[in-house]
This record gives C-alpha cells, structure tokens and sequence, in this order.
C-alpha cells in the first residue's frame, strides 16, 4: 500500500516470514519506493508454446545465483535515491534504508556470498581457475560486510540528521555500490560461466538440484538431510518515505 504525495511516496513496507523462492519473486522498485510483493510465473503470449503443465524447466546454477543477483540490484537502486536525498538535503530514510540493508544482510551476505563461497569458489579453486579473482570476491566479501554494519548501525534509530553523519552514510553506501556492481559483474561474466568448464555435468545438475531446494537461514549449511525452510527476514513492517 501506497500514497503518492507531490514530494515523495509514503510507503508501508511488510517484511513478511518467506522463503528465496518468494523473495526472488517480490519486486523491488526504486526512485522513490520500496515494495515487495509476489508475482505470479509470466504466461507464454498467444500463440507460443508453453512448458508442458507437469514439466518444469531446469533452472542452471549460473542462472540461479543470477537471479540472486537480481534482487542485489534492485536493492542498490534504493541506496542510489537514499544518495540522492541525503546530497540534496530532504528528509534521510532511515527506515527504508535500514530494511534494504537487511536484506543485503540476510539475503545477499549471510546466505548467497556463504553459497557462493561455499559451492561455487571451491570448485575453481580445486581446478586451479580464476583463483586470483576468487580471492579478490572473497575479500570483497569481507569489505562488504563491513559497511553493512556501518549503514545498519547509522539509520538503526532515527535517520542521521547532522550533516557528518548524513556525509558518512552517503560515502558508505557509495563505497558499497562502487564495490558490488563490478563484483556481481565479474561473477555473471566470468565465475558462474566457469562453472560449466570445471563442473562434470552429473555434478552440476546435483548443484542445481541443492541450490533449488536450499531455503534463505541456511547459511550454516544443510542440516542433517535437508535444508532449512525458514527465513531470517522478519515480520516488522515499517512506514517511510522514499
């Protein structure tokens, strides 16, 4: 739900209980709002064939830790207007910012980049490939949690209102932009196509097996056989402007 005024859009933003699959389907905009809703699969047009109903079409690794990716961006077009109105002086989002970083959080840091570290990475690194530029992501990894912890820490309370802070924050989020756009490039372009080079391919359907069933709060990995269905995005719904 939303209310659009002349200087800005009031939002309510729900944060509910969901699983990846879910959040991979919400949709997140940005210029001004956040919104995250779910999406029905798209329907073939008329006249084009569609998947037959009881077959699903087999998502690749490379595919899905893309579409991981997707929800990154959307995320990072929110911090580009937080940017933006914190430079022209408006109103600081505090608590927008603060439920996007969440999701970098627990989305992005704490469950993707842990996949990423520990299914993708290794097996580069076994076949002797890339290795300079797994190191690098790792690192980056690192950096990038980092200033999560400075952004969640400066819009925790209340939106920074002195103009120090509101400069730190802005270099922050900068920092983090900079960084993670070549980042996720790289990995679209360079890492996850290697995949396919040093992956034998019974392996690889295997990998895409584990990353369709793994749910978000896995990050310590399967439990016993399974993995874990619940997810550390919480309940609270917050109202901001952005």
């Amino acid at each position: 739900m939303m209310d659009t005024a002349k200087k800005g859009v009031t939002v309510t933003e729900q944060l509910p209980l969901m699983g990846r699959g879910q959040l991979l389907g919400t949709s997140v905009s940005a210029a001004g709002l956040i919104a995250l809703s779910a999406c029905g699969n798209p329907q073939p047009k008329a006249g084009q064939p569609g998947p037959p109903p009881d077959e699903e079409v087999p998502v690749t690794p490379p595919e899905d830790l893309m579409r991981e990716h997707g929800v990154l961006k959307r995320v990072l077009l929110i911090y580009r207007e937080g940017i933006r109105r914190l430079q022209v002086g408006d109103q600081a989002p505090g608590q927008a910012l603060n439920a996007s970083t969440g999701i970098i959080r627990s989305f992005i840091e704490d469950y993707h980049e842990h996949l990423e570290e520990q299914y993708v990475f290794p097996k580069l690194e076994q076949a002797a490939k890339l290795t300079d530029l797994t190191t690098m992501l790792r690192t980056q990894h690192q950096h990038g949690h980092v200033l999560t912890d400075r952004v969640l820490a400066a819009t925790a309370a209340a939106a920074p209102s002195d103009q120090p802070a509101r400069e730190a924050l802005v270099q922050d989020m900068s920092a983090f932009i900079r960084m993670y756009e070549p980042h996720e490039a790289r990995e679209d372009t360079i890492v996850f196509p290697a995949l396919r080079d040093v992956v034998p391919a019974v392996q690889f359907r295997d990998m895409a097996e584990t990353l369709k069933t793994r749910s978000i709060g896995a990050s310590a990995g399967p439990a016993s056989k399974g993995w874990s269905t619940k997810s550390p995005i919480s309940k609270k719904a917050s109202t901001s402007t952005i």
